[in-house]
């Protein structure tokens, strides 16, 4: 198994794909819009996936937030709401807004599971900066750490409830960011005082079963390299004065925040200590490259792995109805 998760080019396997997938075996794989028009047509894709490797457990993602952020999307999926209005609430009522974070992620990850999705990319604990690029905006759960990581800690628990692993990002804070790291990279000049109150939610979290770097580059850290690319960052920011142990996946490698080829990029990520590339555009040709650039997955890499697959076989989810209808009844307290 290679440490690398892949994307798919449409709404079937090409004959190319599978063939690639089966040789390469990497640790899992990420849905896009493009590979999604159908329930039915999302689980056969899933399932051939499954099939491939001949594991059901399989680290199959998806970007899956609610807002602006949903690759399954009405009218085949009901819509979810973005982070912003679980802040308003927590305004008024903070456990009310806590039960609603809850019952929302559970609800989502409810369609997840149906479509034989295990894990989602979210919650995002960036913290909302006035001034900031809108890249995290109405996604974050608010600008107060403590409020942001409680939010957080119910959207793991929501999605764990759904059999759905969760994962915190994007690490070691987005929300300082002027630009928006999909297209360009983003410099943060913030002090290391400053910064603590981003390092906060995800130290909260640091039990989390997996978590995404971001591609931002914090001057106070490494003066040269963006975050997913810095050793500096991912060992000492990370893993030790968040104290993250989960399963650290780079965010998509893809975006334009990073120079040099795609499998440049995924092996400089891994030597700078992120557990697993990301790459999401389904190009063969980086593919291929990862596969050659990359080593065979670590045995820490593979436990943490392992114990995010895990994470979530406790399920025990309630009725999908039920849950939207109390995260909306608890929503309504905070509308003014």
């Amino acid at each position: 198994m290679i440490p690398a998760i892949f994307g798919l080019s449409g709404l079937t396997l090409t004959d190319d794909e599978r063939a690639f997938f089966r040789d390469a075996d990497p640790a899992g794989y990420v849905i896009f819009g493009r590979n999604v028009e159908s329930r039915d047509q999302l689980r056969a894709l899933t399932d051939d996936l499954k099939a491939i490797h001949g594991r059901e457990r399989l680290y199959i993602c998806i970007d899956q937030e609610g807002g602006r952020v949903a690759r399954m999307k009405p009218p085949v999926w009901p819509a979810y709401p973005a982070g912003e209005p679980f802040d308003r609430l927590y305004d008024v009522a903070p456990a009310s807004a806590i039960e609603a974070v809850r019952a929302n992620a559970e609800a989502l990850g409810l369609d997840l599971a149906e479509a034989g999705i295990t894990a989602d990319l979210y919650p995002s604990l960036d913290l909302r900066q006035p001034g900031a690029h809108d890249v995290v905006g109405d996604r974050a759960f608010g600008s107060e750490p403590m409020r942001v990581a409680a939010l957080g800690r119910a959207a793991l628990a929501g999605l764990a409830r759904a059999g759905v692993a969760g994962c915190i990002k994007h690490m070691p804070g987005h929300g300082r960011a002027m630009a928006d790291s999909h297209k360009e990279l983003p410099t943060v000049t913030a002090s290391e005082e400053e910064l603590e109150s981003d390092l906060a939610p995800f130290r909260a979290l640091a039990d989390a079963p997996v978590g995404m770097t971001a591609h931002v580059r914090y001057t106070a850290w490494d003066a040269d390299l963006p975050g997913t690319l810095s050793p500096f960052v991912v060992g000492d920011v990370i893993r030790k004065r968040i104290g993250f142990t989960g399963l650290l996946l780079t965010d998509d490698l893809d975006m334009e925040a990073l120079s040099g080829s795609v499998p440049e990029r995924a092996a400089r990520a891994l030597a700078a200590g992120c557990d697993i590339a990301l790459n999401c555009w389904a190009k063969m040709d980086d593919m291929a490259g990862i596969a050659r650039a990359a080593p065979v997955m670590p045995e820490e890499t593979a436990q943490r792995l392992q114990r995010a697959l895990e994470a979530a076989d406790g399920a025990s989810p309630g009725d999908q109805a039920e849950l939207v209808a109390r995260r909306d009844a608890l929503l309504a307290q905070g509308v003014a």
